[in-house]
């Protein structure tokens, strides 16, 4: 039997997205087969300190069925590589055993870990890591960054307004009442899971809702409210990345919020989406427009908003999620098994994806710029 890879599954995280992630991870844990991994929880708590989650460990020794819904942050601490250059992260368990693990899966949603800084991390660890590097998720986490990559590539997008903590909060609504329009969308400019996300339908919905975006972000979004059908796709890959069939969500409440999400399961997901065959292909061909406008790798959800009323502007492009949902009412993986990959096989090819890629970046490591001064030019 082949020789089981060391998965270092990562999760918790310092962002308001913390209790997401430790659910995520249970989920994946429970997926994961036991011949082919050998599975390593760390948490990171809220203060941002790394465990070597010992309880979420037991439970995965003992099998799926004893797994919990979502994995405790709480162990033992991880003791610091001496040199944060090396090749290899090192995990010192109780005992004082040394765990040196072969790919990283970060399943960190929102600030802290969905946006470059655990990338960054990992790079300079040289581990394999599955997902988008710094690049692809920096920019896939901060919304007004990421509307900008998509008109750059001259994408649809709904109109928007962006504010900056310390600015006229009061201009910014006054703009955004006149410009967008009212109901309409605020949000923190780095979060996900709608988390601080609020529709505004009058002028004091919509001051309460620019003071809650901005306890989670120093920047904030205001968006129109676009009056359309809700489709996702699902992108996997690199080089050529592919796209799922289309998704369409129905939400249980006004909007499809933090409790659709994960807490109710109130939101119908229809899969395939009910369109035609022009409209499913657009929608498909706009979402890894958006996955390569944004340089992205590996993974995302890409969410678009399509607009069918008369003298509509047609599909939209919304956002992009680099870490999406892994949890079993989540869309990424639904939307993957009505294409016909499963759960578990999703992330088999997640963590290939991961090792190809640092096999690619290993190859040009090293390599040497010319010495200052040197004269490089041809005889």
């Amino acid at each position: 039997m082949a020789e089981r890879l060391r998965l270092l599954l990562l999760f918790g995280g310092r962002s308001a997205e913390h209790d997401v992630s430790c659910v995520t991870a249970a989920s994946v844990a429970r997926a994961l087969d036991p011949a082919r991994y050998e599975v390593v929880p760390v948490a990171i708590t809220t203060e941002g300190e790394w465990l070597l989650a010992t309880e979420a460990q037991r439970a995965i020794e003992r099998g799926a069925a004893a797994l919990p819904r979502a994995f405790a942050v709480a162990g033992e601490p991880v003791a610091a590589p001496s040199d944060p250059g090396s090749p290899e992260l090192v995990v010192r368990a109780p005992g004082g055993a040394d765990l040196r693990v072969d790919v990283v899966l970060p399943l960190l949603h929102g600030p802290y870990g969905e946006d470059g800084t655990v990338q960054g991390l990992l790079e300079l660890a040289g581990l394999p890591y599955v997902g988008s590097g710094v690049l692809g998720s920096a920019v896939g986490m901060d919304k007004i960054m990421m509307k900008r990559a998509f008109a750059a590539a001259g994408l649809p997008v709904a109109r928007y307004r962006s504010l900056r903590d310390g600015h006229d909060a009061r201009a910014f609504a006054d703009r955004a009442e006149a410009e967008l329009g009212l109901p309409c969308f605020v949000k923190p400019s780095n979060m996900g899971s709608s988390v601080g996300v609020s529709k505004a339908h009058d002028r004091r919905e919509l001051d309460a809702a620019i003071a809650l975006a901005l306890e989670y972000d120093e920047w904030i979004v205001a968006e129109e409210a676009v009056v359309g059908r809700e489709i996702e796709v699902a992108v996997l890959g690199d080089d050529p990345p592919t796209a799922s069939v289309p998704g369409e969500i129905v939400p249980g409440a006004e909007f499809y919020d933090y409790a659709d999400k994960y807490e109710r399961d109130d939101a119908v997901l229809l899969a395939p989406a009910p369109l035609d065959r022009e409209r499913a292909d657009e929608a498909r061909h706009l979402a890894v427009a958006a996955f390569e406008a944004c340089r992205c790798e590996a993974m995302a959800r890409v969410d678009l908003f399509l607009e069918e009323t008369e003298g509509g502007r047609g599909f939209l492009v919304n956002e992009l999620n680099t870490i999406p949902g892994f949890t079993p009412i989540s869309m990424y993986p639904r939307l993957w098994e009505a294409s016909g990959i499963s759960y578990a096989s999703l992330i088999d090819r997640l963590v290939e994806l991961a090792l190809a890629r640092h096999g690619r970046r290993a190859r040009r490591a090293g390599r040497q710029l010319p010495h200052p001064g040197r004269d490089t030019t041809e005889a």
